[in-house]
């Protein structure tokens, strides 16, 4: 039965956010295929932090030096003016990045890469909301070779596309947050706070407390509040995506790329969702059965509590996260070895609270444990009791034999 199943499986592509360069180091060593990755103004994630020239042209040499793929995201829909900026930001990846495939999402963009970068390989952005296999076969007709499927699609529509138009690429989002509109096409940001999602500035207005009232139409003036608790209404709030269990269906539908959300997010959640989906992507080619504490691991990132998605149906009520705009949390991150001082003593990228003696579960990709941290201190190697997020670097007296990217975290 082992053997029947690793025959009947393809290989599908772990496509892992890589939000800067210090997350893209952390998804190749936490076991990503291929990165999606760029910079402002032409990607839909474009917050303070990201990527520099030299941040990105030294991000391709680690990716080629891994063996891995990349691709370069210029989805946002531009207006007339940026037309010359993005025709010199094709030239730049022509001549200098020459990235595995470009991801696009407006018709003008994608002519003007066909135009003046004729041999880019072409991915359909899930901003292009093809929600069909008409819509797939456009684009397959006029040179896309991958379509980025919106998270709105169904298992059954998955499957129908696939048979309908042979011979494309099909990327799916497994994890993440979902966005309340169609994968992001929203103005609700834009009208409340003048950042446009549609230019990589959501301010996420989806997810705010809100005070909802109700006018009747004899009584006017008298408005009524929705009901609602102390913490307000979050009706717009949706749990988030996890299709850990169900990548076996992906597969047989005709999905070749697990795409995970998140370029904004943390080191640590990428790395304990990598890990999560690459064991899992693993077990699935050797013929293994999910193992069902992978989702274990997942709810040690934060998040809204977990849904498949639109997989089986439209999301129902249950589906939104009505109590906070905060996530849940049952562990917090506290920080990341970036490098090994001596024996057993660490720089840590500090990201929360600590105090010494304290117990810690270390995640590294090869290994998982819990430790007590034996002694704290400052860079000159003064001891302190205490570290804070926001402080920093310090040094932890660990174990010895961890490297960088170890995870540390606690119990919430």
């Amino acid at each position: 039965m082992k053997n029947i199943l690793k025959k009947a499986v393809k290989k599908p592509e772990l496509l892992l956010p890589a939000g800067n360069l210090e997350k893209l180091k952390i998804g190749i060593l936490y076991g990503g295929d291929a990165f999606y990755m760029g910079f402002s103004p032409f990607s839909l994630r474009c917050k303070e932090g990201g990527f520099t020239k030299d941040d990105l042209l030294e991000g391709v040499k680690l990716v080629r030096k891994a063996g891995k793929t990349f691709y370069i995201t210029m989805n946002a829909f531009p207006r007339s003016e940026k037309m010359e900026i993005i025709k010199k930001h094709i030239n730049f990846l022509r001549k200098e990045v020459k990235p595995d495939a470009i991801i696009v999402a407006d018709p003008g963009v994608f002519e003007m890469i066909k135009e003046y970068y004729p041999e880019a390989v072409l991915h359909m952005s899930v901003q292009a909301n093809v929600l069909n296999w008409r819509g797939v076969k456009f684009w397959k007709d006029h040179g896309a070779s991958r379509i980025i499927l919106p998270r709105e699609l169904m298992l059954k529509d998955i499957k129908d596309i696939s048979e309908k138009v042979p011979g494309i690429e099909l990327e799916f989002f497994v994890h993440g947050a979902i966005c309340m509109a169609y994968s992001g096409r929203c103005l609700l940001s834009n009208y409340m706070t003048g950042r446009d999602s549609n230019q990589g500035a959501c301010s996420h207005s989806c997810r705010w407390k809100y005070k909802v009232y109700l006018e009747e139409e004899k009584r006017p003036g008298q408005f009524m509040p929705v009901e609602e608790d102390s913490n307000g209404t979050y009706f717009m709030n949706s749990k988030d995506n996890c299709l850990l269990p169900y990548l076996k269906d992906l597969v047989d539908a005709g999905i070749c790329s697990f795409k995970v959300e998140g370029r904004n997010k943390t080191e640590y959640y990428l790395a304990t969702v990598a890990k999560a989906y690459r064991r899992a992507i693993d077990d699935m080619l050797e013929g293994r059965e999910f193992d069902k504490t992978l989702l274990n691991e997942v709810y040690k990132t934060a998040n809204r509590g977990f849904i498949p998605g639109y997989l089986f149906g439209f999301p129902a009520d249950n589906d939104i996260y009505y109590e906070s705009s905060a996530p849940l949390q049952n562990y917090f991150f506290v920080g990341m070895i970036m490098e090994r001082k001596s024996k057993g003593l660490y720089e840590v990228s500090v990201r929360n609270r600590l105090e010494k003696g304290q117990e810690v579960e270390i995640m590294a990709p090869g290994k998982q444990f819990s430790m007590k941290v034996e002694d704290l201190f400052d860079l000159e190697g003064k001891p302190v009791d205490t570290v804070h997020g926001g402080a920093g670097n310090r040094l932890f007296k660990l174990n010895d034999g961890l490297e960088y990217g170890t995870m540390l975290r606690i119990k919430a």
